[in-house]
């Protein structure tokens, strides 16, 4: 006679751990304290202190005031809106990626829609987070004429607001110290400037973003003083700002355009507010074969100007890192700091870093 076949239990040690935390807390009706879990639990304390504070981020547990924790009754799954700027803009898409994983990995429920970069569609957007009850709303969208009336619309729901890049009321800020990035932009071009150009350069050409308003505009003007920290004799007269919306093709127009009305003019410095507007004054600058004297420096290190970058040649010769990769994470954390009732500060920025061609092309760079 064959021995009898012992069926295999498919368990998962931790989270029978977990279970039997859950259990501890329902049968005693009353908050423990961490050492009486690990106590009665016969479970390591690190991993009863890890359980206990994943439970409390997912709703399940709540830490009283002198750090005892107690069981909630049907935990409510949080859900945040979050409305991307566009999905033809490759850094919008990269925040949308990073905070869809964010989200899914905190159990947070995420309602994704896109403001396509057109006011009246990011207002219809906020309208319909407000219809449907979302807890929380992430918004990142560039005209800051309409960033009032969108906030006026979610605070008149009495939903929290988190803006990203762009300032609104009643919103908490999160993303870039535009000045600063700017700033490292514009040390950026004058030293490229000093060691190819022998510090002569004929144009500062600043790409703005006028209807992003004076906070995303701030990158602009410190990328011009940044420039004048390194090279002070450059005339006021040769510094200029052209509005490429950070667009690819408008960025290509407005330069082109300038680059017509000075046919002869020598070494141009270009401040890109994006690096998809980058993207467009290198092709503008390629067509008109003035690849030698122009130097381009964009924003937000996107894939397409990391690859160009990897080229001795090309006129893009830097870019500042907005590392997208940690918007995710930080704007959950921020979204269930907000809901949890804890004082979050107003102005929440991201780490940045000023990321050049050389660095790139030697390995230096993500």
């Amino acid at each position: 006679m064959s021995p009898q076949k012992i069926k295999r239990l498919y368990l998962i040690p931790i989270l029978s751990k977990a279970l039997d935390i859950l259990e501890l807390l329902e049968a005693e009706k009353k908050p423990l304290t961490l050492e009486s879990i690990y106590q009665r639990s016969a479970i390591s304390k690190t991993s009863v202190y890890r359980i206990l504070k994943t439970f409390v981020h997912r709703g399940y547990v709540a830490q009283t005031q002198d750090g005892a924790y107690r069981l909630v009754s049907r935990p409510k799954k949080m859900r945040f809106g979050f409305a991307g700027q566009s999905a033809e803009m490759p850094f919008s898409e990269a925040v949308t990626r990073s905070l869809k994983e964010a989200a899914s990995s905190s159990g947070i429920e995420l309602v994704v829609r896109d403001n396509r970069y057109d006011a009246d569609v990011a207002i219809k957007n906020a309208n319909e987070f407000v219809a449907e009850g979302v807890d929380l709303i992430i918004e990142f969208q560039i005209e800051e004429q309409v960033a009032p009336a969108i906030a006026h619309i979610i605070a008149r729901a009495g939903i929290p607001l988190i803006a990203i890049d762009i300032p609104h009321p009643h919103a908490t800020y999160f993303g870039v110290d535009n000045y600063q990035v700017g700033f490292e932009a514009g040390e950026m071009l004058a030293q490229h400037a000093i060691s190819k150009w022998k510090s002569k350069v004929d144009w500062v050409v600043g790409l703005d973003v006028a209807e992003a308003g004076a906070f995303v505009q701030s990158r602009i003007n410190g990328a011009f003083v940044g420039v004048r920290s390194l090279l002070p004799d450059i005339p006021a007269e040769s510094y200029i700002r052209l509005d490429g919306r950070g667009l690819r093709e408008t960025s290509a127009r407005v330069l082109g355009d300038f680059f017509k009305r000075h046919p002869r003019t020598g070494r141009i410095l270009v401040a890109a507010a994006t690096d998809t507007s980058a993207l467009g004054a290198l092709q503008i600058t390629m067509q008109s074969q003035r690849e030698r004297n122009v130097a381009i420096v964009g924003q937000d290190c996107i894939p397409e100007v990391m690859e160009e970058m990897k080229n001795s040649s090309s006129p893009i010769i830097g870019s500042i890192s907005h590392q997208v990769h940690t918007y995710g994470p930080r704007l959950i954390q921020l979204g269930v700091a907000i809901l949890r009732g804890h004082a979050v500060p107003p102005y929440n920025y991201v780490q940045h870093r000023a990321i050049t061609a050389g660095m790139v092309r030697e390995g230096e760079a993500p």
